[in-house]
């Protein structure tokens, strides 16, 4: 397939995909040595995993993307958000995973609009991987007796 062959809306969904997934990657990633340097390894390690997902899906993307014929491009990713303890990290987390979900549903619903079937399914499967991964920092969230803020407890499938 070619950039001929596919809607400028789903290439700036693919765009915007890749820039949201770095910035998760960045994210986790620093918040796994930050929670490190205050000496809860359980939670570093954690977030590695996390890292290692995230990462994996912008590769996914990357490869997509050049399967397509697009050259990928991140715009611009989020800077790292910071909070004095892991629940605040653990919250701003949640809001990072809920622009994923919310642009992947969107991504995929518009493909079904424009009856793109591979690209809907494309952006499915990175859906679904981010609605569990909302999952599980909900059940993180709650293991610590979060979450603070109003908001944060509507994390399952059906939310979104």
């Amino acid at each position: 397939m070619t950039t001929d062959a596919v809607h400028p809306r789903v290439l700036a969904y693919l765009g915007r995909a890749l820039s949201l997934e770095l910035t998760a990657v960045q994210q986790y990633m620093t918040q796994a040595s930050l929670v490190g340097l205050w000496g809860d390894e359980d939670s570093a390690a954690r977030f590695r995993e996390e890292t290692v997902e995230e990462l994996q899906h912008a590769e996914r993307i990357v490869q997509h993307m050049l399967q397509l014929g697009v050259a990928p491009a991140a715009s611009q990713l989020q800077p790292v958000s910071h909070a004095p303890d892991l629940l605040g990290l653990l919250e701003q987390n949640a809001d990072l995973e809920r622009q994923l979900v919310d642009h992947y549903a969107e991504a995929t619903r518009f493909c079904h609009v424009i009856h793109d079937d591979a690209n809907a399914a494309f952006f499915q499967v990175l859906l679904d991987d981010e609605q569990h991964h909302g999952e599980e920092l909900q059940a993180w969230l709650k293991q610590l007796g979060g979450p603070r803020r109003r908001g944060y407890a509507r994390y399952g499938r059906a939310s979104f």
